[in-house]
């Protein structure tokens, strides 16, 4: 029995989604398959519509290097408790070159030191935005000088996503 605490859309459901909704949200996904947020999320076709575009976007067009991208959403999802996250993202940063000693590091309290300077700068922003909110000018600074102004932005908005992403995964309890 499922503990999500909204029913998911099914095919079954009427009125059904948009059609190009639907559509670009099974794109996103491998084999097309939705997977248990996106059905959530089509109970709303205003919010599925605009969380596809955006985090459509975070996921796939960002200069911000992928593995760099998805170590972030690792990290987010180990702050906030998103195991459904965390399962998702798992294989995605593997795929990416991520390795299974970092991933297992990220589960931890502090940032370990088997992180290069740009990850450990983009955990140091994303443990300080996650936990706190505020980020130290002196972080954002750092993150400017390793990365420029485009890919410190993609990085800021890449923990604010997906904080945005862990924070409805727990609330509903998918």
């Amino acid at each position: 029995m499922s503990t999500v605490r909204v029913t998911p859309w099914s095919e079954e459901d009427f009125p059904a989604p948009p059609a190009d909704l639907l559509a670009g949200m099974q794109g996103r996904r491998p084999n097309g398959e939705l997977i248990g947020i996106d059905r959530v999320l089509l109970r709303s076709a205003p919010l599925a519509t605009g969380w596809n575009g955006l985090l459509g976007r975070v996921r796939a067009e960002f200069v911000l290097d992928l593995e760099l991208r998805e170590l972030i959403m690792l990290r987010v999802a180990a702050l906030n408790g998103a195991d459904f996250e965390w399962g998702v993202h798992y294989p995605a940063y593997l795929d990416a070159g991520g390795t299974d000693e970092k991933s297992e590091a990220l589960k931890q309290s502090e940032i370990a030191e088997l992180f290069n300077e740009k990850e450990h700068a983009l955990l140091t922003l994303t443990d300080q935005s996650t936990r706190q909110v505020r980020v130290d000018a002196a972080v954002v600074e750092n993150l400017k000088d390793l990365f420029g102004e485009q890919q410190t932005v993609e990085a800021v908005a890449t923990v604010a996503a997906y904080n945005m992403v862990s924070r409805f995964l727990v609330a509903l309890a998918i």
